[in-house]
């Protein structure tokens, strides 16, 4: 059996592959724990910590090797291989989803936008066309589908989970303002914008 991975873990992990992709880009191919840490503003403890739930990678006098460690966190990460996200919900916020460029680089595939607005049918974002709710069904006979991205009022968010749960969809990144329950089996990432927005307004009344 696994040893469970702390989810505080987890949340550090994209930081690390985004540092040490941008440490590639600069050319640099070794990096110390300390190094690190001052870049990323962690404890070299807490990263050593963080690496050795998943085997370490590291060598005592060397550090690091930058690409073979942005590598193996991509593994971890799972984006060593692609995944094919659908959008429900196309209005402002859906459209800045479907069009946030780095999505296709991570190997995150949009492949199919729906919407319950019939003059958003027919229209194109990055050259895949926005399609009727009442499609999804025939769609998704159709497409393998790994995550739904569910941009959607709160009063609408449980009932099209429930939809795309039953189509055979195991993992939702949920934007609407509730949090989703699903059953064991399913995987829920709830995304509150209004939240992470009171918490810098929450840092920014303690600077006054």
């Amino acid at each position: 059996m696994e040893k469970p991975i702390s989810p505080a873990v987890i949340r550090r992990m994209p930081r690390y592959y985004r540092y040490l992709g941008e440490l590639m880009n600069a050319g640099v191919e070794r990096i110390s724990s300390k190094t690190l840490s001052e870049r990323m503003h962690v404890t070299a403890s807490q990263i050593r910590q963080d690496l050795n739930n998943f085997g370490g990678f590291g060598q005592q006098g060397y550090g690091y090797n930058v690409k073979y460690l942005h590598d193996e966190i991509g593994k971890i990460l799972g984006l060593d291989r692609e995944h094919n996200i659908i959008v429900i919900g196309v209005g402002n916020l859906g459209q800045a989803v479907a069009n946030y460029r780095n999505f296709k680089g991570l190997g995150f595939n949009m492949v199919g936008f729906f919407d319950v607005n019939p003059n958003l049918k027919g229209k194109k974002i990055g050259g895949v066309p926005i399609m009727m709710v009442d499609e999804l069904d025939e769609f998704m006979k159709d497409h393998d589908v790994d995550i739904c991205a569910l941009t959607l009022p709160k009063d609408v968010a449980g009932p099209m989970a429930e939809k795309v749960m039953s189509l055979g969809i195991k993992a939702i990144w949920n934007f609407a303002l509730v949090d989703l329950e699903v059953p064991e089996g399913v995987i829920v990432e709830n995304v509150h914008l209004s939240d992470s927005l009171m918490q810098l307004s929450y840092k920014v009344s303690k600077l006054k």
